[in-house]
């Protein structure tokens, strides 16, 4: 299967870049992109959270249900976008000017891969070994690992975000991060013109 995205994690990161991608499809720009996210990766922290500080969460929301009910809103609001379930990424690499994304199950191509897991160790996915290092904010006696990045962006065609990209366990941020990302691969399908998705009433 061939994507022009395909996003690697179904966290938060990962879930709100897609939400993003999903709500610029009807841009001319965007209407026939096509996009996927590799949701059964590691299990996420949001397991086991508990949120009572995220703006427009409610008081003790719990992690994993957000888990479920952002993939339930991913894919009634944007069922374009492909939700690949029950897969682990074994390989990232370049071919022919796309990526080849390996899973247990299969293999896809993507012109853009974004990789959107947490920051623990083992990062098991070959072909990315290169850009590991030791996560800028984390506690170095946890041990986190981050990929080598600029805002996101990794090198041409590859990014990151959420605590991969080196951001702090806060789920805000990681959301932010998701966002930003799917905002910056906006910009570049609307030709380099700046882009951000808002729906009005």
């Amino acid at each position: 299967m061939n994507f022009d995205v395909l996003i690697i994690g179904g966290g938060v990161s990962g879930l709100q870049c897609a939400l993003v991608l999903g709500s610029a499809k009807e841009k001319p720009f965007a209407m026939d992109k096509k996009i996927g996210v590799i949701v059964h990766q590691k299990a996420s922290h949001l397991q086991n959270a508990l949120f009572n500080n995220v703006l427009g969460l409610p008081a003790k929301t719990i992690g994993r249900n957000i888990l479920v009910e952002g993939r339930q809103q991913l894919s009634t609001l944007y069922p374009t976008i492909s939700q690949i379930e029950m897969e682990k990424v074994i390989s990232v690499d370049d071919f022919k000017d796309v990526y080849k994304v390996v899973t247990n199950k299969g293999t896809y191509t993507s012109k853009i891969v974004i990789i959107a897991l947490n920051y623990s160790k083992p990062f098991t996915i070959t072909g990315l070994e290169n850009f590991i290092e030791p996560h800028e904010k984390a506690n170095p006696e946890k041990d986190r690992i981050q990929l080598k990045n600029k805002e996101g962006f990794i090198k041409d065609g590859l990014y990151c975000c959420g605590t991969i990209a080196g951001c702090r366990s806060q789920f805000a941020i990681a959301a932010g991060s998701g966002a930003a990302v799917a905002t910056d691969i906006l910009t570049l399908w609307n030709g380099g013109n700046h882009i951000k998705i808002h729906d009005k009433l």
